[in-house]
């Protein structure tokens, strides 16, 4: 073997070596060392790293006239199998593996564990169906599998006067609007921690600067808290915001409305006589809440407006006006900022605006709400309510004792 031609062919194969392709590798290598002779698969092998078994593989394809079509690089058939071939039971091993994180054998090793690829490849491993993760992942989207989060659409039973309730909610508040009557969506927004807490969403930053806060936000009682209560004037696309301190009670909820009216309400609708209210079935303002059904007698002696109160049914809360045009961009507009002090808060929501040309008024409340509040019989009979005939627990009005 002349040990020194191999830096001359190393030589050679260098330079043309990063312009081929496997095939013509392998081609080039083999008729290199035919023409060597005996020991030239040896010398080639050293000369260009090719495999001995790649270049005895060329010289039995040159031989045999078997070389690949133009166009391919390995004959028809060669080259390692897919592993869905090889291993026929793959794929329903690891559509087994999904399923039984959600239903069938309770014993199943993932039912309770997150469904990561990593993890899933490991029980494949485990039932002798080696594979990698990042296989696994091509794996689960060739077979249309996605990584989805659940979306909030299901409600529950519905009640059976839902849709008739929705309908005579749209009727009382096109009547009201035409009329030049004031109406109002009023709800309370989730309560947020006050401090260095994280709060959901991203805002824009210094690269490599994030903003730090607390790495936990299980907080006592002693943290204090926002009870951010809203106001939506349907009519003229405004909000206000009574952020509470306290406690989220029926009497917070009428003293945020009261608040509407005297710092807002009665300059917009001097002449009006009738409030029409729409709320949630549940929470400070319930249907069923006697204390906000004795406050709201509180306020409509004060103010001398007939409250129209219309309640949306059980489980239908989103469908509240509120929730989509005005609390959807408070928290908007404050996403990734912590909330350090009631100030923050109330400045924030201040600054909330859209396109289409929404107001925000906020102002924060101090005063004690305490909870546990009995409404005795004898208070309910002053409460001068009036149901209507469609699903008066939902509807009805309070018009002034006096």
């Amino acid at each position: 073997m002349q040990m020194d031609s191999i830096p001359l062919l190393a030589k050679k194969f260098s330079a043309i070596w990063p312009l081929l392709d496997e095939r013509t590798r392998r081609i080039m290598a083999a008729n290199e060392a035919m023409g060597l002779g005996y020991g030239g698969v040896s010398m080639v092998h050293r000369a260009c790293g090719l495999s001995r078994k790649a270049i005895v593989n060329g010289i039995q394809e040159i031989e045999e006239g078997a070389l690949p079509l133009a166009g391919r690089i390995r004959r028809p058939g060669a080259g390692r199998k897919n592993l869905t071939v090889s291993d026929p039971a793959l794929l329903v091993a690891l559509d087994d593996l999904i399923e039984g994180g959600t239903r069938g054998d309770p014993e199943s090793p993932l039912r309770w564990i997150c469904k990561s690829t990593r993890t899933l490849a490991a029980e494949l491993c485990q039932q002798h169906h080696p594979i990698s993760y990042v296989r696994v992942a091509q794996l689960l989207r060739e077979q249309h599998y996605s990584l989805q989060s659940t979306r909030k659409l299901e409600e529950g039973e519905d009640h059976p006067d839902r849709d008739a309730q929705f309908r005579h909610i749209n009727n009382c508040v096109k009547r009201a609007l035409v009329a030049k009557r004031p109406v109002i969506s009023v709800d309370t927004k989730k309560k947020e921690l006050v401090g260095n807490y994280a709060n959901a969403g991203q805002q824009w930053l210094p690269a490599k600067q994030p903003r730090k806060v607390k790495g936990h936000d299980f907080p006592g009682p002693e943290v204090p808290r926002a009870f951010p209560y809203g106001i939506y004037d349907l009519g003229r696309n405004a909000g206000f915001v009574n952020v509470g301190t306290d406690h989220d009670t029926g009497a917070f909820a009428v003293a945020s409305i009261r608040g509407w009216w005297r710092f807002e309400g009665r300059q917009l609708y001097p002449d009006a006589d009738t409030l029409l209210i729409t709320a949630d079935g549940g929470g400070s303002n319930g249907s069923r809440l006697r204390l906000w059904k004795l406050e709201l007698q509180a306020l409509a002696d004060e103010t001398q407006l007939a409250l129209s109160v219309c309640h949306f049914p059980p489980g239908t809360s989103k469908w509240n006006k509120i929730e989509h045009r005005l609390f959807s961009f408070i928290s908007s507009n404050w996403r990734g900022e912590p909330l350090q002090d009631y100030q923050t808060i109330v400045n924030l929501i201040a600054q909330t605006t859209t396109a289409k040309g929404l107001k925000v008024t906020c102002r924060l409340d101090r005063r004690k709400y305490p909870t546990g509040r009995k409404v005795s019989d004898e208070e309910m009979t002053r409460v001068n309510l009036k149901r209507n005939t469609f699903h008066g627990d939902w509807n009805y009005v309070i018009r002034p004792n006096s």
